[in-house]
């Protein structure tokens, strides 16, 4: 199946993992977010997605260089220390319920894209 999908593909592949990470970090702040001393999480991926984009393109390896490079980027969790209340937690409810509108709309673009790559497929399958 690997010779089926194309870079792109497996980008969004890598993209939905991401977005899937993110709702979970989201989901734990708002969870927590009367817990005394919680420290608010967030996910990244486009610095570890970039970085090895930009090694594979600058060591010559091609494709299946940018391919090794994309399916090796891995999400990154972290937590902010950043606190400005008094029990030191650190979840703004507000700005979490915006990033889990904002991730929600952005897992719907991805599963559009992917949806619209195997329809492309089936198509191609079926003549």
């Amino acid at each position: 199946m690997e010779g089926l999908t194309s870079n792109s593909a497996l980008m969004l592949q890598q993209s939905m993992r991401f977005l899937w990470t993110k709702q979970a970090c989201i989901l734990d702040n708002i969870a927590n977010v009367e817990t005394p001393g919680y420290q608010r999480k967030y996910a990244t991926f486009e610095e570890a997605l970039d970085g090895a984009i930009r090694e594979a393109a600058g060591d010559g390896s091609g494709s299946a260089g940018m391919r090794e490079a994309i399916a090796g980027a891995q999400v990154q969790v972290y937590e902010a220390p950043d606190s400005t209340r008094m029990d030191e937690n650190g979840v703004n409810i507000t700005e979490q319920m915006v990033e889990l509108a904002r991730n929600g709309y952005q897992q719907q673009y991805v599963m559009q894209a992917i949806s619209n790559d195997f329809g492309i497929l089936r198509t191609a399958i079926s003549g």
